[in-house]
């Protein structure tokens, strides 16, 4: 089991003009996962701390303190592997 599967349930990808990358993860490493990103991205705006708008490299995405985020126009699902490995590991 590789490092990221520790903290990823599952990466969905959406369907349509924009394609978008959801990313699922694992509920017992939630509160870390949540403490980590947002100690390496730019929070551009948050909501009660519930929604976290963010953006890493160039790259904005959402964080829900549901344990979810959305990559925007992320198409390749290496592409989400790669930005989550630089963000959680």
């Amino acid at each position: 089991m590789s490092k990221l599967e520790e903290y990823v349930a599952r990466i969905e990808e959406t369907c349509g003009e924009e394609k978008s990358a959801i990313v699922t993860f694992k509920y017992s490493k939630k509160t870390e996962v949540i403490k980590k990103i947002l100690e390496r991205a730019e929070i551009k705006k948050s909501l009660a701390g519930i929604i976290y708008e963010l953006s890493y490299q160039g790259r904005p995405f959402r964080l829900f303190s549901s344990g979810k985020v959305i990559f925007k126009n992320l198409k390749e699902k290496e592409l989400v592997s790669k930005v989550l490995k630089e963000l959680l590991l």
